[in-house]
Order: C-alpha cells, then sequence, then structure tokens
C-alpha cells in the first residue's frame, strides 16, 4: 500500500522568510501530524517538548481565565509556527491548540533540533530570529486587545483572518469572533450588524465576507473611531 503524500511546507506566514537551511531541516526529520476538525493539538499545562509548522488547515490558539472564561489569541494558517518555546525551555503549554477543520502539521522535537543545532549552530540563530517575530506579533495582538476598542479590534482580526483569502469570506461564528476579541456574542453582533446595514459585509449563520476591503481598514484605524 501506498504511503499517503506528505505536502511541502507552505512558503507564506512566517515559514515565507526562513532559511533554506531550516526549511531542509522541517523537510526532512520532522514529522507529519494530521488532525480532524476540533481535534486537540496539545492543552494548556500540558508537557511540551516540540514545535510545530501548519502545512493545511487552522489551529486556534486559546488560553483559559481563572473564572474559566476562554479567550482566543491567534489563528494560525499555513505557514505559522507555534509551540516555539518548548524548542528553547520544554516545560508545559502556555496555552491550548485545536485544530480548526482538517489540519495537517510538521512537528519537530526539542532532542531533535538541538542535535542538528550541534550540528550546525547557525539553525540556532534562524530560530531566534524566528522566536522574536512571534513575540512582537503576540505583543501586538495583547496591546490591541487591552487599548483599542471593540469596533477597532474586530476589524483588526477580520482584516487578518481574511488576509489570505481573496474573496474576503471568514466560517467562524460570532460566538467564535467574540472569544478572539475578548468581548461578548451580544457585541459583536451588534457591531457585526451595523457594519452589515452600511455593506461594509454580509453576514449569514457561521460565514461572514468583507464587502469593502477599503472601509475595514478605516475602521481598524483607532483614529478613525
Amino acid at each position: 500500500m501506498q504511503a499517503p503524500l506528505i505536502p511541502p511546507l507552505p512558503d507564506s506566514g512566517f515559514l515565507a522568510d526562513i532559511s533554506p537551511e531550516l526549511r531542509q531541516l522541517l523537510e526532512s526529520i520532522a514529522q507529519d501530524r494530521s488532525l480532524e476538525d476540533d481535534e486537540t493539538l496539545f492543552e494548556q499545562g500540558d508537557p511540551g517538548d516540540a514545535l510545530f509548522a501548519v502545512v493545511e488547515g487552522i489551529v486556534e490558539i486559546s488560553v483559559l481565565s481563572p473564572d474559566g472564561r476562554k479567550l482566543v489569541l491567534d489563528i494560525m494558517r499555513p505557514g505559522a509556527l507555534l509551540g516555539e518555546i518548548a524548542l528553547f525551555d520544554p516545560g508545559v503549554r502556555t496555552a491550548t491548540a485545536i485544530a480548526v477543520g482538517r489540519t495537517r502539521l510538521r512537528r519537530l522535537k526539542n532532542a531533535d533540533l538541538m542535535n542538528a543545532i550541534r550540528k550546525s549552530p547557525e539553525l540556532a540563530v534562524d530560530l531566534i530570529h524566528l522566536a522574536g517575530r512571534r513575540m512582537r506579533s503576540m505583543s501586538a495582538q495583547i496591546e490591541d486587545q487591552a487599548f483599542l476598542p471593540l469596533s477597532t479590534r474586530l476589524a483588526r482580526k477580520l482584516l487578518y483572518l481574511t488576509e489570505a483569502n481573496p474573496d474576503g469570506e471568514l466560517f467562524l461564528s460570532q460566538a467564535q469572533l467574540a472569544e478572539f476579541v475578548g468581548a461578548t456574542r451580544e457585541a459583536v453582533s451588534k457591531t457585526l450588524g451595523e457594519w452589515k446595514r452600511a455593506r461594509v459585509i454580509e453576514a449569514n449563520r457561521g460565514a461572514l465576507r468583507i464587502l469593502e476591503r477599503g472601509a475595514m481598514r478605516a475602521l481598524a484605524e483607532p483614529n478613525q473611531i
């Protein structure tokens, strides 16, 4: 029986700027991993010892507050890297990762990476650069969550989530969007309703499409609110 074909790493997201040496490492020794829709990759508090690269599909990254409220930190699309903290400091996972739709990933264990770095120390520099980019990205998202009004946060998230989709379509429920921007579903529904009446978006149950991307970009700027 023929082995299933493993798709190549995408040339997008964080993977677009990695060195040929790091790409070869991910292609050669990383293991293929497949997830079904809503399947958990790892949970907050689980032991972690591997980096993952998203090849196909989407991975939702979230945390739980002390009172049990879920906050979505990021939506990782093809080309994204997650779990990189475990490469430098194996320990418990700081967030939960769940597949949105059928998803394929590449898994690189800490032990395998350390062996490769001993042979090619320049790989460590590549990984430090990648970790720095991820930290800046997460810091920007945390600042948005803390300081920007809901309408600005929501506009930015919609632009971010649809930037790889030329028709601006997004398949997430209002409850999922609410988790992503740290708001109630009712508040998100009210804002989307206003944008729908203004013909900036069209929205149906579980699906949304940006009709006027320029108008959405204006809504994403704090000085436009």
